[in-house]
């Protein structure tokens, strides 16, 4: 069905919501002269009428006197102008007069000047808020308003003569039946360019932009603006939906461009209905429109692209604050709230490619090796789970940048969370939705960026808590089958002594033999002790391994005094094994919900999502050198002279031997001058940081790939919030925490000695608060989520006594004795936190 046989059986529904048949014993239940029907104003009946066409409602034939009425000349004439049925509608009112500029069929800045200019010389806007209505209801209208190429040919109104007008929507009426074609618009005008460059617009913004800031100054625009986006939106849902309008006419673009230049679309009269509507409509544009509004919002500048971004947060908040939701009636059905989240992703990659972007120096993704583990979960019907391969995102795709390119947006990734979404938003379901049913239904997961941390960190529990569901039935699948007794948990039995090699062996096996296991719910053992894991004996157990790793007298990793932050040796003796186990470690701490006391620079994270480290990243895992190589930049002298530096560095072995590497061929021949000085930059940051170490990070990447290759870690979260999902998180609330302690052995919380705990605590100063949660549960940071989410235990240990205070880490269990004065307690308690290397901690 071609745009105006559309057009007319929508009109034919409008007509007999409004008018009705003219038969008074009509029946049919959308008819304006059924007896049972209930009166619609113009608005709702506008709505209705789309809904009974895209359904395709049964429609009245005309009553002979009904149809007597509509055979006179002046209907015939309005049924067959070239304009939608809310234009057609406005117009009867106006005076075809050019004083009262009924010859007006689209506008410019010019145009808009010249009414302002009669309606105040006369006192009255009438005339202005009826062309506005006319224009800004009309998709066609809109789509050849403030165009670039019109300010070269228009130089007054008399310009606009209602027969040029009527001549060119003649032969576009005449083109549209012999093509077919959706939108009589899509044909190419004088000036029309049909190739497009991704900045490239036939909108003249500014002036767009001029008109608004004289309009929005009048009180009666805004309601006829507000009035026009209600009437406007469905026609075009309709052209975007079901007649593919954008891909014969890209200029069609040009309505979402003019009407988000509104700077008062978050005021609450477009709230309600029209910017709702307006979300969905934009929603339904191609990805290849989405992309060259989001390449052309990235040149707007902060203060235009902020305005868009708050312009659809505040629909979303507004829209969710003003609604109830359960588990029936669940935030992702909501239309609104939906469309506004999809709009807000294209600020969203506006914003990153607005910022500074490297889409450059990615890492070499690693083969995924075939196995039948998919095969497996075919046979259980759950294939749809396991998707090889990581998501990605059209619109990301489209534009060929992704959020981990972003070295610093134009707006922080912080203020696209969206806060009242996350209170609401049920994560069981919602996973349910981006997993299997993401075709049909809507996850949030889907825009990443409007959700927090701790709300992502759930949808990644439920990924990995049914992926060990899964491999539990894989496991009694096998038993079943090969009459083994079923083993559906990673157990790992290791010596305390040996505690390195039992888990590396262990371990690689498993990685070898059958790498699915590693997703099974991990189950630890210390050879020679009883006890069930039920969480605290695994956290020793990473606690031990990780204390082992990082000991300097190792080598595996060099330690920086000033930033406190490890780094890979390059000179380092150890096997690629060793590595991977670190990897894994890592790896199995996310996949098992643990945090881990791990001290990386912000690069390592980065690299393990995909990008290769550069000089900015030295900032924080080579501070000193970060800096010397800066002053290099900034130097103002003569470089080669005063710094005499080559092409050859050097740097210190295991060992404190010097070792040479040239960054060029005969680097050691090529002096650092003003001109290549970025270029020796940009080398020596890419070896220390990239091949100085790559044989073991990348042995390193290996295993932390093994655990969440098949995750969507890599999808939800960015290099920063993965830090925190292994690290946790560096804010600390003792208020959380003091809240949900329990307590044993005869404390509770009205006990005077919890009660001087708890004011001497709060009395601590930043360190020493870290210390206490060092020396309590193994870590510094809080878990994701705050120390609200951190399960400590404070139990009795004794009497009064001038034995310290201990402490069970895997357990986060503090053993306090009953002190008899709070003096007491502090003393004790601050000898015990600051001295616990070595004793204390168990």
């Amino acid at each position: 069905m071609n745009r105006a046989a559309a057009k007319h059986l929508i009109e034919r529904y409008f007509r007999q919501l409004t008018e009705g048949c003219g038969n008074g014993d009509c029946t049919n239940e959308f008819c304006a002269s059924c007896c049972d029907f209930q009166p619609l104003d113009n608005n709702s009946a506008a709505a209705k009428a789309l809904e009974l066409f895209k359904i395709n409602a049964k429609l009245c034939n005309p009553h002979p006197s009904k149809k007597e009425s509509s055979d006179n000349p002046h209907s015939d004439s309005s049924a067959n102008d070239n304009t939608h049925l809310d234009s057609r509608m406005s117009r009867t009112d106006l005076c075809p007069t050019k004083e009262d500029f009924s010859d007006v069929h689209y506008l410019t800045e010019t145009i808009v000047r010249r009414i302002l200019s009669f309606c105040e010389e006369n006192g009255d806007y009438s005339a202005l808020i009826r062309i506005i209505g006319r224009v800004f209801s009309n998709t066609d209208a809109l789509v050849k308003s403030f165009r670039k190429d019109e300010l070269k040919t228009t130089e007054n109104l008399d310009s606009f003569k209602p027969t040029d007008m009527d001549k060119r929507e003649k032969r576009s009426e005449q083109a549209l039946e012999k093509t077919g074609a959706s939108s009589a618009a899509a044909l190419p005008d004088e000036g029309h360019d049909e190739v497009f460059e991704p900045y490239e617009v036939t909108v003249d913004i500014d002036a767009v932009r001029r008109v608004y800031d004289r309009l929005l100054n009048i009180d009666q625009v805004e309601a006829a603006l507000v009035n026009a986006l209600i009437y406007l939106t469905p026609n075009m849902e309709l052209d975007l939906e079901y007649l593919d309008v954008y891909e014969t006419n890209p200029d069609y673009l040009n309505i979402f461009i003019i009407v988000l230049e509104n700077s008062n679309l978050h005021s609450p009269e477009y709230l309600e209905v029209a910017l709702p509507q307006f979300c969905k409509a934009m929603s339904k544009l191609p990805v290849t429109a989405l992309a060259r509004l989001s390449k052309l919002w990235s040149v707007y500048g902060l203060p235009h692209t902020r305005r868009m971004m708050e312009t659809f947060q505040q629909l979303i908040t507004f829209t969710v604050v003003s609604n109830e939701y359960d588990g029936e009636n669940l935030v992702n059905d909501d239309e609104a709230v939906v469309a506004a989240t999809q709009c807000l992703k294209v600020v969203f990659y506006a914003s990153i490619l607005g910022g500074d972007v490297d889409v450059e120096h990615n890492e070499d993704d690693e083969e995924d090796s075939e196995s039948d583990e998919l095969t497996l979960h075919e046979l259980l019907g759950e294939e749809r789970l396991y998707k090889k391969g990581p998501r990605v995102d059209p619109l990301e795709k489209e534009l060929g940048v992704r959020p981990i390119d972003s070295i610093r947006p134009l707006i922080p990734f912080e203020d696209f969370i969206n806060e009242s979404v996350n209170e609401v938003v049920e994560m069981d379901k919602d996973f349910t939705f981006f997993k299997v049913n993401a075709e049909t239904k809507f996850s949030f997961q889907s825009c990443p960026f409007i959700l927090n941390v701790i709300t992502k960190n759930q949808g990644l529990y439920y990924d990995n808590r049914i992926r060990m569901y899964s491999e539990r039935r894989l496991t009694a699948l096998y038993s079943m089958v090969q009459g083994q007794p079923p083993n559906p948990y990673l157990k790992l039995k290791v010596r305390r002594d040996h505690i390195i090699d039992d888990a590396l062996v262990r371990l690689e096996m498993i990685s070898m033999e059958n790498p699915s296991d590693l997703r099974k719910q991990l189950f630890v053992e210390f050879e020679g002790e009883q006890g069930v894991d039920e969480g605290g004996v695994s956290k020793e157990f990473f606690q031990l391994v990780l204390e082992e790793i990082f000991n300097p007298d190792i080598g595996m990793f060099t330690y920086d005094d000033d930033t406190k932050l490890f780094w890979f040796n390059s000179s380092s003796l150890e096997n690629e094994a060793q590595y991977t186990l670190v990897g894994l470690v890592l790896g199995l701490a996310i996949y098992n919900n643990c945090i881990l006391d791990v001290h990386f620079p912000m690069v390592v994270y980065r690299k393990l999502m995909g990008k290769k480290g550069t000089f900015l990243d030295l900032s924080d895992s080579h501070a000193v050198l970060y800096q010397s190589l800066k002053e290099l930049l900034e130097y103002t002298g003569n470089v080669e002279e005063d710094m005499m530096l080559t092409f050859q560095i050097s740097h210190t072995d295991l060992f404190g031997n010097p070792v040479l590497y040239d960054l060029k061929e005969q680097g050691d021949q090529i002096p650092v001058t003003k001109e290549n000085r970025q270029e020796f930059v940009d080398l020596y940051a890419d070896y220390i940081l990239n091949k100085s170490v790559e044989r073991q990070f990348k042995a390193f990447k290996k295993g932390f790939l093994i655990v969440t290759n098949e995750s969507p870690l890599k999808y939800l979260f960015r290099p920063e919030e993965v830090e925190m999902l292994i690290c946790g998180s560096r804010k600390l609330d003792f208020e959380a925490l003091e809240k949900t302690t329990e307590y044993d052995g005869g404390y509770s919380k009205d006990s005077q000695i919890i009660k001087d705990f708890w004011e001497t605590i709060h009395s601590f100063g930043e360190e020493q608060k870290r210390l206490f949660l060092q020396f309590t549960t193994g870590t510094d940071r809080a878990p994701v989520g705050g120390l609200g989410k951190l399960k400590m235990i404070i139990a009795k240990n004794g009497s009064d006594t001038d034995r310290l205070p201990t402490s069970h880490t895997c357990f986060n269990a503090l053993l306090l004795p009953e002190y008899s004065s709070k003096e007491k307690l502090k003393e004790r308690l601050l000898k015990a936190i600051t001295y616990a290397k070595g004793f204390g901690m168990l």
